[in-house]
């Protein structure tokens, strides 16, 4: 859509001139359409290749945050079986100070019991190294993916900055030919014009009577309105389309 920015809005334009600067005005829009159309599926394509960009970027700080969680678990299931292999020593010294049998067997089950916990902390390390392991592989691959992904964007970029380098003069000269054909339109209907485009998936707004059909929707269109659609007397919408009709000789170009 051009954005314009108008100086000098007249009210007072008649119907025949308003229909003939819109018209005007879809053309040089439709040829700015075409100049787009010759960057083809490289603005998507490059804005696809940044979104999987930041989504490896973001899996792989996700898979590194919990192979940092997993390595703390690591420590402090090492620290807890220094804690219980301390307390073994000391139920063994003890044992040999016990009074009676039933002391002693109080004292192996707490260490029967330091063992066990000994082996599922062991365990769990064993477990919490082989995630580790899995996740780094993964990164890995995220990495290598990654750099493949990365050397696409700079290639497609490269190739969008080409075509938009080359069509950049053309371009700028159709869009200040636009902005100085939507001075002489009024807002209000400029605003239709814009949103009547911004609707249309081939961005026509403005249509020729074509094989007394509309341009846009190719809808039949009834004889006496294709009278009243040559007078110019009035802005007349497709029935079908909601696209503005008007003659093919409105400016002036016969067949």
């Amino acid at each position: 859509m051009v954005k314009t920015a108008q100086t000098q809005e007249n009210t007072s334009l008649s119907i025949e001139d308003k229909l003939r600067y819109l018209y005007q005005l879809q053309l040089i829009d439709s040829k700015i359409d075409q100049i787009k159309m010759l960057q083809g599926e490289l603005p998507l394509e490059v804005q696809d290749l940044e979104d999987e960009i930041t989504g490896l970027e973001t899996r792989i700080g996700n898979f590194e945050n919990d192979i940092k969680n997993l390595n703390e678990q690591i420590t402090g299931k090492k620290t807890e079986i220094l804690s219980a292999q301390s307390l073994i020593k000391k139920y063994e010294s003890q044992q040999m100070n016990v009074r009676n049998n039933r002391e002693y067997d109080a004292l192996s089950k707490e260490i029967e019991f330091q063992t066990l916990e000994i082996e599922l902390f062991e365990k769990r390390i064993r477990e919490y190294n082989i995630a580790i392991e899995n996740k780094n592989f993964v990164i890995k691959e995220s990495l290598d993916q990654l750099e493949e992904r990365k050397q696409d964007l700079q290639q497609k970029k490269a190739e969008l900055e080409e075509i938009v380098k080359e069509n950049y003069k053309d371009q700028q000269q159709l869009k200040d030919e636009a902005d100085k054909v939507a001075a002489y339109i009024d807002s209000r209907t400029l605003n239709a014009y814009y949103r009547i485009r911004n609707n249309a998936r081939n961005g026509l707004a403005v249509v020729t009577v074509e094989r007394d059909a509309c341009g846009g929707c190719f809808a039949k269109i009834p004889p006496q309105r294709q009278l009243d659609i040559n007078s110019r007397k009035k802005i007349i919408p497709c029935e079908f389309c909601g696209r503005i009709l008007v003659d093919k000789s409105i400016l002036g170009i016969t067949e």
